[in-house]
């Protein structure tokens, strides 16, 4: 009986196991509820202080269909959420933290509150320690902006996710697959890659993913190639020194300043004379500048050559005796 069942087992088809849908986590599935306290704690800016106060009875709310409870403490600065003993859901404690923690990075609570569902989470990424200068880490963050928000908008539309740039952190809520191609695009974007070769990437697998012949090919030929130009000179292969000739005595000693001077005899003038020959030399280079200034002007007025003109004898194919023999016809015509 059990060779039978076993075999059974085995027949069944396992194709559409990935297509089924996750079913959702109900009160029912955890009669029993949690027995241990869980708890997170987060700090927030003080600027975000008058925010969360105005909002915080929503967040409570939000939380207490979960049986979390949330609470705000003004006067250390920081958001702490806790299961109680009618919490059913393992997980939702990780999702009320993460919401807590976008929250006190300025994204605003309508959005937060997306990633207490199943199939949305959230991520947080550290963009400050990515770049050692401080000039580098502006430009290259407001890279990741773009003209008018433009480029974190397109980010937005194509990966489904909310991106909020805010100081040394970018705070990402959506998809998990939308949160990768979000952390991979703001690291490519801080290590010099324009966030326009992901962008484009991510449009062109979008297109190609709606092509059933295309699914199980690769697509790395449609993909743009980035070529990095910034060679460090640590990694440029050294010049070889072209090894001289071995000579015993030493190389020549050069002429000072003042031996120089000597041997053009400028050494022995006095002020007017050195002024005085200093005046001819540049009068001398002005001249020879205002030639060729001069020369290059008249360049215009300079007619091109002419090709000599080939006499051509026209070559015509017609038949002049014809010619002659219908005039004399017309003309007896005529008389006639």
């Amino acid at each position: 009986m059990n060779d039978s069942k076993r075999k059974l087992r085995r027949t069944k088809p396992v194709d559409n196991a990935w297509s089924l849908k996750i079913p959702q986590f109900k009160k029912e599935d955890n009669p029993h509820r949690l027995l241990e306290e869980s708890s997170f704690a987060t700090l927030f800016p003080k600027y975000r202080e008058q925010y969360l106060k105005e909002y915080w009875p929503l967040v409570e709310k939000a939380l207490e269909e979960y049986a979390i409870t949330a609470q705000l403490d003004l006067i250390e600065g920081s958001m702490t959420v806790k299961t109680t003993r009618k919490t059913w859901d393992p997980y939702i404690i990780i999702k009320a933290r993460d919401m807590i923690k976008l929250m006190s990075r300025s994204v605003p609570f309508e959005q937060a509150v997306k990633v207490l569902q199943d199939n949305m989470a959230a991520d947080i990424i550290k963009i400050s320690s990515l770049v050692r200068k401080k000039e580098k880490f502006v430009k290259r963050r407001q890279r990741l902006i773009g003209p008018n928000g433009c480029t974190l908008k397109s980010i937005e539309l194509l990966t489904n996710c909310y991106v909020l740039v805010q100081g040394q952190t970018v705070a990402a809520l959506g998809p998990y697959k939308g949160l990768q191609q979000v952390r991979r695009i703001v690291e490519d974007t801080m290590k010099n890659i324009h966030p326009i070769y992901n962008i484009k990437a991510l449009m062109i697998k979008k297109e190609l993913a709606k092509d059933p012949k295309l699914k199980n090919e690769s697509w790395e030929r449609f993909l743009p190639k980035f070529n990095s130009k910034n060679i460090s000179k640590r990694k440029q292969p050294l010049k070889k020194k072209e090894k001289k000739p071995y000579t015993p005595f030493p190389p020549p000693q050069q002429e000072s300043k003042l031996d120089k001077a000597m041997a053009s005899g400028e050494y022995f003038l006095n002020e007017e004379q050195k002024r005085a020959k200093r005046k001819k030399e540049q009068d001398e280079k002005h001249k020879e500048a205002t030639k060729r200034r001069q020369e290059r002007r008249a360049q215009v007025f300079v007619p091109p050559e002419e090709k000599p003109v080939e006499n051509n004898i026209i070559k015509t194919d017609i038949d002049i005796e014809e010619i002659k023999k219908k005039v004399e016809k017309g003309l007896k015509k005529h008389k006639s």
